[in-house]
């Protein structure tokens, strides 16, 4: 597969992808911040549900440990990544499907899933990948489905502010610093969409939103 121009890896570099879950633990709270994202689901039994940029497979397998019954894929750009992925799902005897392309060319079909999540994946992107891989997720959700984010978001107070001065400028921050995410996320066909939670950490604010694909009677 090709890789795609814009991609930025984990952390910028491929040598430090080894290294990708013990930075996670020191730079975000991560079992909290991926605990509230899955709650805020509400997945079923027997639901479909799809983790973008699945990185390592961290939010993936929690999906599925929470949920067994649950259909649960992992995608992401980064074969390298996806190999500690498995090699994490064979450790904990999870099974959970992980394929590799890219957020702005998902392989499923339209209205394939219950559930789309992304966590601090979409800082990566570009404004233009960024629309696309939310048009993308609208378009793989089922009428009624939800889009899960956890991303840099608007600073909301004066020491996230004074972290954005120095974060704005690293990968593909900025759109996300100024609060545009929820803005994208609307203009891919999403309504409601809504902040749920935010979250404090040494690289900056992170927070968390929920939305929805209208039924078919609402489009």
């Amino acid at each position: 597969m090709k890789k795609h121009p814009h991609y930025i890896p984990a952390f910028h570099f491929h040598w430090l992808t080894r290294w990708y879950d013990p930075i996670m633990r020191c730079l975000f709270p991560e079992a909290a911040l991926k605990t509230a994202l899955i709650a805020q689901a509400r997945i079923q039994p027997s639901q479909e549900v799809l983790d973008v940029g699945c990185g390592t497979g961290t939010l993936t397998l929690m999906i599925k440990q929470i949920q067994p019954d649950a259909a649960v894929y992992g995608f992401d750009m980064d074969p390298q990544i996806l190999d500690i992925a498995r090699r994490k799902a064979e450790q904990a005897g999870e099974i959970i499907i992980l394929q590799q392309g890219t957020a702005t060319s998902l392989p499923y079909p339209d209205e394939s899933f219950d559930h789309v999540f992304a966590s601090l994946m979409l800082h990566h992107l570009t404004r233009q990948d960024k629309q696309q891989a939310l048009r993308e997720a609208f378009r793989v959700l089922k009428p009624g489905g939800e889009l899960h984010i956890a991303d840099f978001g608007k600073p909301h107070d004066l020491v996230m502010w004074l972290i954005s001065l120095v974060m704005r400028w690293a990968e593909e921050v900025h759109d996300n610093i100024l609060g545009l995410l929820p803005v994208f996320i609307a203009d891919a066909g999403f309504h409601p969409v809504e902040e749920t939670t935010r979250y404090r950490t040494v690289v900056g604010g992170i927070a968390l939103y929920r939305a929805c694909k209208p039924m078919r009677n609402e489009l």
